[in-house]
């Protein structure tokens, strides 16, 4: 990300600062990396360390169903069970060292603050609208949305509605924009698919110069703890820096396009360590006039590779539902379904929209990912007639 501020700072870093009563503000850096990682200088109007007490933790860790996993497999997400809770809500299908990936469904909006203390957070907006508020100012979100919220952001989930659905995906690594995408300064580069003006930053909001008793569920090593605070987290007068969090829609990816068929590196959006996160996007098909726009078969023999599908008619698949996660596991070869790459020839434009997410060591599949499995899809590319799908209405 690029520099920003908001409110009032001091003109020296490190300096006294006071109101115009003559009351000090408080100074914090919130990074990450040690002192080596991008970070950003946070004023307080109260001390921001203030703890009044601390709950033994509940624990949130995904219980793994199966561990090695060769298998294609589908979930499907629509049959994932809403939870009034924004923390109960959020349900990891895949594990691995690097990162966490599922499904969130919360009805309701959170009276409480939220930490996360270990990762970074990608969420996507399948579904619904609100307002991500922090203590560094506020994002309104809706439908094709990514929401990136670096570690250690305190925020709120402000929901408009109660049917929601968020893709989750918590990355022990900071995510970042591809670095072949930005110049030595950090700057986008004109060939770039996207822009830093696609990128929106927090909006200033007046500061809460409230005390009381403040819950903040604060997630650290898989556990949850309950701290209460002696002061409204939401106490910043003004901040600068590169560490904050920004959304990106899906709809301002331009996408790459070529006379022959493009490999899924043209729609990388972030990446993290050890994984990358792509946005198929609506676009204009291959253009050389024996082009065959369906993907060809392949294996990627270091990383799995996760779909999840959002909007439009995936033109590779068959029988596919939006919130459906497909997951191709490294080294087994995987491809258009019966019927698609001949139903590709001669197409001019697709209008589909999907994330995927490849990482570069193997998933871990969850009990939770067992409750909504599609145990047939690995025997969908199989020569039968109810494989193939010749008359698709959307087409």
């Amino acid at each position: 990300m690029t520099y920003h501020k908001l409110g009032k700072i001091p003109p020296k870093r490190h300096t006294i600062f006071k109101s115009e009563e003559g009351k000090f503000y408080y100074e914090q850096l919130f990074g990450t990396e040690g002192f080596h990682g991008i970070s950003s200088l946070l004023y307080h109007i109260h001390r921001p360390t203030q703890i009044k007490s601390v709950s033994e933790p509940r624990d949130v860790t995904p219980k793994i169903a199966i561990q090695k996993n060769v298998k294609p497999r589908m979930f499907k997400g629509m049959n994932v069970t809403p939870e009034d809770d924004y923390i109960d809500s959020r349900k990891i299908l895949m594990v691995n060292g690097d990162l966490k990936m599922g499904i969130s469904k919360p009805r309701k909006s959170t009276e409480y603050f939220y930490k996360n203390g270990d990762c970074d957070e990608l969420l996507f907006v399948h579904e619904g609208s609100g307002t991500l508020k922090t203590f560094l100012g506020n994002l309104e979100f809706s439908k094709g949305d990514y929401l990136i919220i670096p570690r250690g952001t305190i925020y709120q989930m402000e929901l408009d509605q109660e049917n929601n659905v968020f893709l989750v995906l918590e990355s022990h690594s900071p995510i970042y924009t591809p670095k072949r995408y930005r110049n030595e300064f950090g700057q986008l580069l004109e060939h770039s698919p996207f822009c830093e003006r696609d990128m929106v930053a927090p909006s200033f909001v007046e500061p809460k110069d409230e005390t009381g008793d403040f819950l903040m569920k604060v997630k650290k090593e898989d556990q949850i703890w309950d701290f209460v605070y002696a002061t409204h987290p939401f106490d910043v007068v003004g901040w600068d820096g590169f560490f904050y969090p920004y959304k990106f829609n899906i709809k301002n990816y331009e996408p790459i396009t070529g006379r022959v068929h493009l490999p899924p590196p043209i729609h990388q959006n972030f990446e993290g360590h050890n994984f990358v996160v792509c946005s198929f996007v609506a676009r204009m098909y291959d253009y050389h006039p024996l082009a065959i726009p369906a993907p060809y078969n392949h294996s990627n023999i270091d990383s799995d590779e996760v779909l999840f599908y959002t909007e439009g008619d995936f033109m590779s698949r068959n029988h596919i539902d939006l919130m459906d996660f497909t997951l191709h596991p490294r080294g087994i070869v995987h491809g258009p379904h019966p019927g698609a790459m001949e139903r590709s020839i001669g197409k001019k434009f697709t209008d589909e929209y999907a994330v995927m997410v490849d990482p570069f060591r193997p998933f871990q599949i969850t009990e939770e990912a067992m409750k909504v499995e599609d145990d047939s899809y690995y025997l969908s590319w199989l020569e039968s007639p109810e494989n193939h799908l010749n008359d698709r209405s959307q087409e």
